[in-house]
Order: C-alpha cells, then structure tokens, then sequence
C-alpha cells in the first residue's frame, strides 16, 4: 500500500487494482442505448446505468475499494464517513461486506429511505442538524476517541481509483462495441467520479472529451472554480 495522502492522484494502474478489488462484488453495470433517445438528441447516446449497482449507485466501488485497504488494525477500529445518503449506504454495504464497523454522520433531515437503508446494512447513524452543527467537527471527535478511519466521499485516492472502475468499464463497452465516445459526461458533485474516469479515459480513449456535468439550478462546481 503506498504511502497516499489526500493530494495524491490515482494512476492507471491503481485504478486497475482496484477493479481487481472490486470484481467479485461490484455489479459490471450495462451501457444502454435507446433508439427513440438517439433520435431526439440527433446522435448516438449511451447511458452507463449505474442506478443498477450495489445501493443505486456508484459510491458503492469507491468506498469498497477503500476499506479493501484497511490494515487489520484498521479494521478492528471501524470507519466514519459523512454523508446524507448515497455515500453513507456504499461504505455501510461495504463495511458489512468486509465486516468492518461503520459510524456515519448524516444530517437529521437526510431522506429517511436512505437512513433506514444504511441502517440495515449495520451502519451506526450519528445525525446532526446542518443548520448548526459541523459534520467534519463530529467525525473527528469520533475519530479520536475510536481511532476509526475517516472514509471520504470524494477526495481520497482510493475512493478516485474505485470510481474511476466506471470508466474502465465504459472503455472496454464502447470497445466492445467498435466505437470511441466522442464525449463522456460525468455528473459532478464532490469530483470523485469525473477524477477517475477522465484518468482512465486519458489513458485508454486519449480523444473523448470528459466533461463534468451538473444541474444548471445547482452548479456549486462552477461557480466554485469561478
């Protein structure tokens, strides 16, 4: 296990690793295609339809990946994560998988389906109102006192290499296929994902474009660079 902090970036390589992690777990989700939808936009589109992985999305891979890693140690402490949901149920269905505690810090106002399902994947729920409380601040006060590690929900690079899974995927469809993507778009929320799959896509499909894509209403990441 290299020596990574929270600046360091995946390569290729680590995110080959980490589909070998993830292989007899993670679900190879299909990339559909739909004439009806090729007709309205006037081309050709693919959808990788990750809504079918484990928990309805991919932080499932990520936060696999991640506590694949943990040292026996580690293990034995447990990890703390904060999320208001999908984040939250891919390290809890990652930490049962593993048999590893889980402590997350979500908000009292997190949708109840996705409590009731990180819950039942065993996950201990610490909630806190957003409104006044820090969830970093909560997560480290359980961090010293357990000793658990922190599990990211996006600036980490073994979560990045677990993402970046989506875009070895998608490379090796579309090849399957016979085609090159001209673009690849990637929801942006934290980054996780679009840091993954455009270090696989440099490397495996050098002319798509990755473009990071977000709702006009809520493009935090734009107005961020900005």
């Amino acid at each position: 296990m290299p020596g990574w902090t929270a600046s360091d970036a995946p390569t290729l390589v680590d995110i080959r690793d980490a589909a070998a992690r993830l292989d007899p777990v993670a679900v190879r989700t299909p990339l559909l295609e739909s004439e009806a939808l090729n007709r309205r936009v006037g081309g050709r589109l693919l959808v990788k339809a990750e809504v079918l992985q484990h928990t309805g999305s991919f932080k499932f891979r990520g936060a696999f990946n991640r506590l694949s890693v943990l040292d026996a140690t580690e293990r034995r402490r447990g990890v703390v994560a904060y999320s208001s949901g999908n984040h939250a149920q891919g390290v809890a269905r990652a930490a049962r998988l593993l048999d590893v505690a889980a402590t997350i810090v979500m908000p009292d106002d997190a949708p109840a389906v996705k409590r009731r399902r990180t819950e039942e994947d065993g996950a201990e729920i610490v909630p806190y109102d957003r409104r006044h409380g820090a969830r970093e601040a909560i997560a480290d006060e359980i961090i010293a006192r357990r000793g658990a590690v922190l599990v990211r929900p996006y600036d980490d690079p073994w979560i990045i290499a677990g993402q970046g899974v989506v875009g070895l995927e998608v490379a090796a469809q579309c090849a399957e296929r016979g085609i090159t993507a001209d673009q690849v778009l990637v929801p942006c929320g934290g980054g996780g994902l679009s840091a993954g799959i455009a270090t696989t896509m440099a490397d495996l499909s050098p002319a798509t474009d990755v473009i990071a894509v977000e709702p006009e209403a809520f493009d935090d990441t734009r107005r961020s660079l900005n």
